[in-house]
């Protein structure tokens, strides 16, 4: 198998992954409805022995008091309607679909401007890697369809007829 299809092959398997994570949170989020989300968030913040009254744990639970069941299905929508274009171009890629290599650039370099504007914002290493990673996506699939297209164009051309 040659490099170009190891790495669509590779994206394709990473959009997959994004996917399932994207139906989960779905999942999570309508296990959510008809609940009181703050208490679990209390819950969960006394598990991990967190301090509720300072930092990240109090936001998190004063965020979670403002949920609502209708935010939580909005929540489950988009993911799972989101999970649907993953798939859809995870299928694509691993069947090596032109339109599906158009679309991870796409899909992937509309994200590179809000990642460094969040990197910018806040540096802090989870940004900088899905920065690095988005990029290093976007760049590989530009090199499959630069290198897919010059190999459409020779097979097309043909062949000059030889000089007397």
């Amino acid at each position: 198998m040659d490099s170009s299809k190891v790495v669509v092959k590779s994206v394709a398997l990473f959009e997959a992954a994004k996917g399932v994570l994207l139906v989960l949170v779905g999942i999570g989020a309508v296990s959510l409805v008809h609940r009181d989300v703050r208490v679990i968030a209390a819950a969960l913040v006394g598990r991990l022995h967190l301090n509720p009254a300072q930092g990240f744990a109090g936001s998190f639970v004063e965020a979670a008091a403002r949920i609502t069941d209708a935010r939580l299905w909005l929540i489950a929508s988009i993911g799972f309607l989101y999970a649907v274009f993953r798939f859809i171009e995870s299928y694509g890629l691993w069947f090596e679909k032109v339109w599906a290599e158009w679309l991870a650039v796409v899909s992937g370099g509309l994200f590179v401007p809000l990642e460094i504007y969040e990197v910018a914002e806040k540096f802090t290493r989870v940004r900088v890697c899905a920065l690095i990673v988005n990029l290093a996506v976007v760049c590989a699939m530009i090199g499959v369809l630069v290198k897919n297209r010059r190999i459409r164009l020779a097979k097309s051309t043909p062949p000059k007829p030889p000089a007397a």
